[in-house]
């Protein structure tokens, strides 16, 4: 893998940063994801289905009565976490309290563009309220110019406040924004800075999710992390289509309609 040496960050803390990767690093040998296995256990009933999929509401004009209403078909159809912005943390938790569902909160988001010290508050803020899944945009920006050290560190730093308050992090590409290239660093800079998730999208950009990227996502994460492919995905064949390319969460809005093409009511 590509050598860590620390240096000095720019408001004076030593960070880690990382030589870049080069072609023998992403063809390295990181285990195998069996993603005909998960498929076919995923679409064993829509309940199967329903613990793989993120219930998710992010428009910016949701409304209280509709991020309830999230909650409570989260609870319904036992989803994999019920997905929010960051004011419908505490309300999200309140109503999933005592449940077993997780809520996930979404950080930097979407332009991927917050402050590192912005990100770790955040986390820590939402973390501590009971947040357990955080889904962070990485710094597309700084990933585009090539400042590669100062994605890690960003990605590091949202991980290790969230693992120390017992979440996960999931790094999202936003990978229509991507060349192959700048997808292949950035998903193994998300893998070396503690990401426990990659994901394709946050819908808010000019495509989302395609089987080609969870393919190329998975290829380079192995084993080694999960893969989350979301924006777009309105149907079970959309879903179909990720799991056989490696995903092993999805994240959707249309979560009901979804289960309820594969049985429930």
């Amino acid at each position: 893998m590509a050598d860590r040496k620390n240096v000095e960050a720019g408001d004076g803390k030593t960070m880690s940063t990382i030589t870049p990767i080069g072609e023998a690093d992403l063809e390295f040998d990181h285990g195998n994801f069996d993603s005909a296995a998960f498929t076919q256990q995923a679409l064993s009933g829509w309940q199967a289905l329903a613990a793989v999929i993120d219930h998710t509401l992010l428009k910016p004009d949701a409304t209280r009565e509709q991020v309830e209403s999230l909650c409570d078909e989260t609870i319904r159809y036992r989803f994999a976490c019920a997905m929010v912005n960051p004011i419908w943390a505490s309300t999200a938790v309140s109503m999933l309290s005592g449940t077993g569902i997780p809520v996930g909160v979404v950080i930097g988001f979407p332009l991927g563009a917050s402050l590192v010290s912005t990100l770790r508050q955040e986390a820590a803020a939402l973390a501590r309220m009971g947040a357990r899944e955080l889904d962070m945009v990485i710094p597309i920006g700084q990933l585009k110019s090539g400042n590669h050290q100062a994605v890690e560190h960003a990605i590091h730093a949202a991980a290790t406040v969230a693992h120390h308050h017992g979440a996960i992090l999931k790094v999202i590409l936003e990978t229509t924004l991507l060349s192959v290239e700048e997808k292949l660093r950035g998903a193994e800079l998300a893998i070396q800075g503690g990401a426990d998730f990659l994901k394709t999208s946050t819908g808010f950009a000019s495509g989302g999710a395609t089987a080609a990227d969870v393919a190329l996502l998975r290829g380079v994460a192995g084993a080694r992390c999960g893969v989350k492919a979301s924006g777009g995905i309105r149907k079970l064949a959309d879903v179909r289509d990720m799991l056989d390319a490696g995903a092993n969460r999805i994240g959707a809005s249309a979560s009901v309609a979804i289960v309820r093409e594969l049985g429930a009511e």
